[in-house]
Formats: structure tokens, sequence, C-alpha cells
């Protein structure tokens, strides 16, 4: 049964009413009897709304707006609470909203895509949802920011039309107008997911505050693969042409063009070697140096088959030609970081002096649609530089967040350092902190076999880091860190490996709802989102015997400008 309701407004908003509970049903609009989007699933309120959902109506002002309704039937009552307004208020400093990183302004986001430097700017598109804070709907959700810290909301980017919704993909500047675009047009190349995954082309000519669909999509497709998505592009000076890495099902094709418009395939890597227990998503292929050598890298997500479970990114060392990636031998799989909560991360395109630059969706997909923030879902990482570093047995990526994240220190604390003889001691963090903080702690290991350090608040809750020297690997417990009810997935330990060094250098960078934990500028990490009913609010380090050797403690409150 289809239910019409006809909106005869002024007014900027049409306010959808949500129940994360209710089932989804289609929705249609219609402009003067005329279908304008193309349709979307949301979970309309059938007995308490959640949370409210805006569609910008501001431009059909003086048209006829109808609301089609599928599948519903008399009991369904949403419909009557349907409303209008001229301003959307909710509680966006609600108590899991991040305060210095990056979160969708409302509604659902998860893989970053589209990133790109663009005359002062750096996008960050990525997967959203405008009709709920449960995955649907995919739509490329957009942002800009000079500084990578500092974020402006803007208009969705690419919304899902006749082919489908609009998966994951980049985006380029066409320096040399090889697409007949223009010249420096801004040109994303995406996957539609309808009937089959295809990849199309937008080009946008007003520095990507709209962008333009190419009439002859989609301009690659394989009907026989059920996989066939995420295509990350990068000009190869070496061979003068556009590359392209597309993930297919277990594996990375490799695709070349010289227009972006028609693609021929050069090879195929994966088969035989990494981590296979789930799809392969999300790739990036790019040049590391190392002692003046250059090295290939490539990012390869895999859902589910990380080494905590769930979503995790692994990544390959080798060398590319220009038609084949070629790994070198190495104990795969390696990951790029060994939380729970950095997945689908992939770099910017075009920065400045090629600088590499990294950033990820801080989440998992075994939990991801269930973790207790209202009007959003989902952040993403803090942005990261990647270099690579010998481990003492091979060759391995470091990530660690960029230097301007300095830039967030608002307040330091250094702690009076004394010979500490006692097996524990504890220390308050900045009180203005509300539980976004920075510490920097550096330690002499002596003769320690293991000591662990803990994040608590006044009500017992607590996320542990235990060190096991002897065994060079860290172990998180984040069972007692706040809210962990809404899944068995969460509680899982974490292990993770690092490389044990007479010095370790520990930084832990907490926000509102997670935690990254850096070891030696990131020779080791672990991202995690944690869900506190109050702010950590003490920091305490335990060994067996005596603590090891503090020589530098330091806390610095962060936030945004």
């Amino acid at each position: 049964m289809i239910h019409t309701i006809d909106i005869n407004t002024s007014d900027k908003f049409l306010l959808l009413p949500i129940e994360n509970s209710a089932p989804e049903i289609k929705i249609y609009f219609e402009i003067d009897g005329n279908q304008i989007i193309f349709p979307l699933s949301a979970r309309l309120a059938l007995t308490q709304v959640d949370y409210w959902i805006p569609v910008n109506i501001e431009r059909f002002t003086g048209h006829k707006i109808s609301i089609l309704l599928n599948e519903i039937n008399e009991q369904y009552s949403s419909h009557l609470k349907i409303t209008t307004a001229n301003n959307f208020d909710f509680n966006y400093d609600e108590s899991y909203r991040p305060r210095y990183h990056f979160s969708p302004y409302y509604g659902w986001a998860n893989d970053p895509n589209g990133m790109v430097y663009y005359e002062g700017y750096y996008h960050l598109f990525y997967q959203f949802n405008p009709f709920g804070t449960t995955w649907g709907n995919m739509t490329w959700g957009h942002a800009v920011s000079q500084d990578l810290l500092n974020w402006e909301h803007l208009p969705e980017g690419l919304s899902p039309d006749e082919r489908g919704t609009i998966f994951s993909g980049s985006a380029v500047v066409d320096v040399n107008n090889t697409a007949g675009f223009g010249n420096n047009a801004l040109i994303a190349i995406y996957t539609n997911s309808g009937e089959i995954q295809t990849q199309n082309l937008a080009f946008s000519l007003d520095n990507g505050k709209s962008f333009s669909k190419y009439s002859n999509n989609p301009v690659l497709s394989d009907s026989s693969l059920v996989d066939f998505r995420d295509p990350k592009v990068f000009w190869h000076k070496a061979s003068k042409r556009w590359i392209m890495s597309l993930a297919t099902s277990q594996a990375i094709r490799f695709y070349s063009s010289t227009d972006l418009k028609t693609w021929s395939k050069l090879s195929e890597f994966g088969q035989d070697v990494g981590a296979h227990d789930g799809v392969w998503e999300c790739p990036d292929l790019f040049p590391l140096l190392f002692e003046d050598r250059v090295f290939w890298v490539l990012l390869v997500s895999i859902n589910p088959g990380g080494p905590n479970g769930g979503s995790a990114t692994q990544y390959f060392l080798g060398n590319f030609d220009g038609n084949k990636f070629t790994p070198l031998d190495l104990p795969y799989p390696l990951w790029l970081d060994y939380g729970k909560d950095n997945y689908a991360g992939v770099c910017w395109n075009n920065t400045l002096n090629e600088e590499i630059l990294f950033i990820g969706w801080m989440s998992n997909w075994e939990y991801a649609n269930l973790v207790p923030s209202v009007n959003f879902k989902n952040a993403m990482t803090l942005p990261r530089n990647l270099r690579l570093f010998n481990n003492g047995i091979h060759l391995a990526i470091a990530s660690y967040p960029i230097h301007a994240v300095e830039k967030l220190r608002k307040s330091v604390t250094e702690y009076e350092l004394k010979n500490i003889t006692q097996p524990s001691v504890s220390y308050q963090l900045p009180k203005d902190s509300q539980g976004c903080v920075e510490i920097e702690l550096v330690l002499k290991l002596q003769t320690s076999s293991k000591f662990e350090i803990s994040l608590s608040n006044d009500l017992g809750e607590n996320t542990i880091y235990f060190f096991l020297i002897n065994e060079n690997r860290i172990y998180m417990d984040r069972s007692k860190s706040g809210i962990t009810n809404f899944s068995s997935d969460f509680i899982t330990t974490i292990h993770a490996p690092f490389a044990t060094q007479e010095i370790i250098t520990i930084n832990l960078f907490l926000d509102k709802a997670s935690v990254e934990l850096f070891v030696n500028k990131g020779e080791s990490s672990i991202t995690s989102v944690v869900f506190p009913k109050n702010p950590y609010n003490t920091l305490t380090l335990k060994s067996e015997k005596r603590i090891p050797e503090i020589q530098r403690l330091i806390a610095y409150t962060l936030d945004k400008d």
C-alpha cells in the first residue's frame, strides 16, 4: 500500500521522526508530481521518536511536495508525526560526540572516500546516511578543512541515482584535462551499487561544491563479480596515465587509463597472500621512501578477518612497475592498526609535497550500528602520517597523528616525577579536560617483565593496557570501559605487537568516546572507541614489583579552535 502525504509549506526543513528499532520502509519524494529523489529507506517512528532527521526542502518553496510511503499499513501512524520547521535544533554536543575528531553533523558515517587536497582545502567525503543513524542510503557526505582539524560541513557531494547507492571511491585533480571536463576539474571516481556494482565518474568545476555525473556512466563494470568496488585512482608519473586499484572479491585488480573514461585491466594481486577471512575492500596504492629507496604500499581493508575480530586494515610492501604489484617476502598478514576501530582508511590525493596523509573510520562492523550515540553514529581517526621503519625483523609501517595535532593543545600539566618504589602510582588528569586529553609518557623499562597502564573514572570504569615485555605484546581490556552491553564483540581482549626497547614513548589521545594509543611514534598503535559514563580522569601505572622508571609525564587538554 502506498500512502501519500502532501506538504504545503515555506519552511526550510522537513523533519522525519526516526526510531532505530522500527522496520525500514521505502520513501519517495515528488515535486509537482515528478519523482526527484531516488527512493530512500528510513526507520520512521512507530512507537517513539529516538531523533529527528532534517530534509532540506528550501529550494522547493512554492512547489507541491508529496511524500510517498511504501509498505505502510493502517496501524502505521508515523506519518502523523512528520512535520516542518525553519530550524533544526538538536543536542549536537551529546555525551559521545567527539570534541576534536571528525564526526558527521548528524546521521550515519562510515568509510572515508574521495579525499583530495584542492585549492587550499582538504576535502573529506565519506559514506553517509542522511536519513538515519544506521547504515543505508549510501551517499557521499562532504566536509572541508584547511588544517585537517577544523572541519566545515557541506551539502552532500554525491547522492543515489537510478544506478544505485553511492559506495566508496576517490577523487583526483585533472590538471591536464585528460577527461575533457575542464582544466583542473575535480573528478570523483566512485562505485554505484545497484543490481551490479559499477565504476562511475562525476566532475566539479566549482571547487567541489557541486558535481555533475558523467553522461556515459558507467566507465567500468564486470557483471560476473558481486564485489567490484572502491576505486582508488592516482596519476602515475612514470607511465603517464591514471592507475586504479579496485577491490574485486578477495583480490585487488589494477587498471589503467589515459582519460579516466576508458579503462584497461593490467594485473591482479592477492589470491595467495595476506588475510582472506572476509571480503577485501578500500584499496590504496602509494609510494613511501625508506633510506633513499622507494617502496610501494598497498592498503587492503578486510571484513571480517581482523586480528582482533571484525574489520581491520592489512598492508603489503613491495614494488609497482606501472603494471603489476610485486610484494616483498614478509610475514603477511601485516596490520596497520591492531585496535578494533581503525578501518577502511585511505590517503589524500594531490597533497602538498606529495605528503602521505591517512585517515580511517573509527569503528568496527561488528557493532557500528549499535554504539550508544544518538543523533549521529561513528567518527574518523585522527589524521596520520605514515612512514616505514625497521622493527628489527623486517620493514613495517608506523602511523602517528600529524604534527598539526599539536595545535589542539590548550593547556599543559607537567607532573613532578619522584623516585617511585611502590608497584602502583596514580595521577589526576587535568580537571578542565572534559575527557579530551593527550598524555605523553616516557618510560625506562629496566627489568620489568610486565606492567599496566589504566585510564579510569570515579565510577570505576576503566580501559587497561597490559605491556608484556618478554612477549613483545600489548593487551587491551575495555570490558569495564563504560557502556559495553550493546555487543558481546565489543569486550573481546585486544592484542598487538610492539618492539621492546630500553626506553619507550607512549602517547594516548583521549576524546569523549575514543582512545588512540601509540607506542614509539606509531610503531605500534591501538585505536579504540569507548563509552564511559563519566570522562576518564585518572591515569594509573602498575607493575608486579616496581613500576618502570617514569622519565617524562605530560598531559595536554585538547580542543579545536
